[in-house]
């Protein structure tokens, strides 16, 4: 099964600022996942980037992961999220990935405790 992780500055891209709270990009990010029905995961890390014309910036950075999803899906999403974000790109990266779940009921004598 595919893991596809999308990297989502938070600098605008003229500007090269962050222009609203990281809690408003999340949010956002979040909407966009519910409304195209994929499960996810994310999480804020910094980073750099370097801009067409080599300027370089420092940036709050959300890192979107993926697993299981279509790629013509994932393309739509980060096309949502480039534009939603005002951002000159964003990167898209791919990994094959072994995945299994666990589940556990408790028993009787569990729930009593």
């Amino acid at each position: 099964m595919k893991q596809t992780t999308i990297y989502i500055g938070l600098n605008d891209q003229d500007t090269k600022k962050q222009e609203h709270e990281t809690s408003k990009y999340l949010s956002v990010l979040k909407r966009v996942c519910v409304s195209y029905k994929v499960p996810f995961s994310v999480q804020l890390i910094q980073g750099g980037y370097i801009h067409e014309n080599g300027e370089y910036t420092e940036e709050n950075t959300l890192v979107l992961s993926l697993i299981g999803v279509e790629r013509e899906l994932i393309e739509e999403i980060a096309k949502d999220l480039c534009v939603f974000f005002h951002q000159e790109s964003v990167l898209i990266t791919s990994d094959e990935v072994e995945t299994y779940s666990i589940r556990n009921d408790l028993t009787k004598e569990d729930k009593k405790l």
